[in-house]
């Protein structure tokens, strides 16, 4: 069996998760790697949590399977997946791409209070401001602290977005 290769992409929000996934794809096409992206954010979105998955872990679950199933039957065996707690979902994710063999790449994206705090001053622009700064913050601590051994961390702060993702597919070693 082909071995999949699984890149995850974690950090609190702010970090540039996101726009790093889209020009670490960007980067993998100009270079003719083929891969899949998918944004792990869109794989949870139901209201309300069913009962018996009040996380929602177990929906991403299945739907990133039938994502997965999809891809592989085209032949696919890289995945570059983006969430914030990516990192820490890694069994989870191994387990929606079947069995065999997955080598992961766990890289945690990590920036400064000031720079969390410009960059979501720059999208969120109603009464959500705060909140949402200090659930970013406390997620990267919890996320710092739990990361398994092996995440590789990359700073985004000072940094352009293709810097970034080229350090990102090195540690990726694609």
């Amino acid at each position: 069996m082909i071995t999949r290769e699984l890149l995850l992409l974690g950090g609190g929000a702010g970090v540039g998760k996101s726009s790093v996934g889209w020009e670490v794809s960007h980067l993998l096409q100009t270079r003719g790697t083929a891969h899949c992206l998918v944004e792990g954010d869109n794989l949870d979105q139901v209201h309300p949590a069913p009962a018996d998955d009040p996380h929602r872990t177990a929906i991403t679950e299945r739907n990133l399977a039938a994502i997965w199933a999809n891809y592989a039957a085209l032949g696919q065996r890289r995945l570059v997946y983006t969430n914030t707690v990516s990192v820490l979902e890694e069994p989870m994710i191994r387990r929606a791409l079947g069995p065999g063999d997955v080598r992961s790449t766990l890289v945690l994206l990590t920036a400064s209070e000031a720079t969390v705090r410009a960059r979501l001053a720059g999208r969120e622009i109603g009464s959500q401001l705060a909140p949402h700064v200090e659930r970013s913050l406390a997620m990267a601590r919890r996320l710092d602290a739990d990361a398994p051994p092996g995440t590789v961390r990359v700073a985004t702060d000072g940094r352009s977005v293709v810097d970034i993702a080229h350090e990102v597919v090195r540690v990726a070693g694609w």
